[in-house]
């Protein structure tokens, strides 16, 4: 399998050729097919790769939670007597 990178660039390849006024229906469709199987699998990488980021931005002790998982309001200092 090709790169994520590398297939996005040759998607970017093929919208150009098909824009090409004087490109032959028959082709035409060709490049056509090619993009659609390609963008449906770039697609399918990028919602693979934002579950796992929400996976991951989910789980405790992650982003801004604390030691214990749970979100630092910074409203009150527990050490303070109030």
């Amino acid at each position: 399998m090709k790169k994520f990178e590398e297939r996005l660039g040759r998607l970017e390849e093929l919208a150009e050729r098909i824009r090409e006024p004087d490109l032959p229906l028959e082709d035409a469709v060709a490049v056509f097919e090619e993009g659609v199987k390609l963008a449906k699998g770039l697609e399918r990488d990028l919602d693979k790769i934002q579950g796992r980021v929400e996976i991951l931005l989910n789980q405790p002790g992650t982003g801004e939670a604390g030691e214990e998982g749970k979100p630092e309001l910074g409203l009150f200092d527990t050490d303070e007597e109030g």
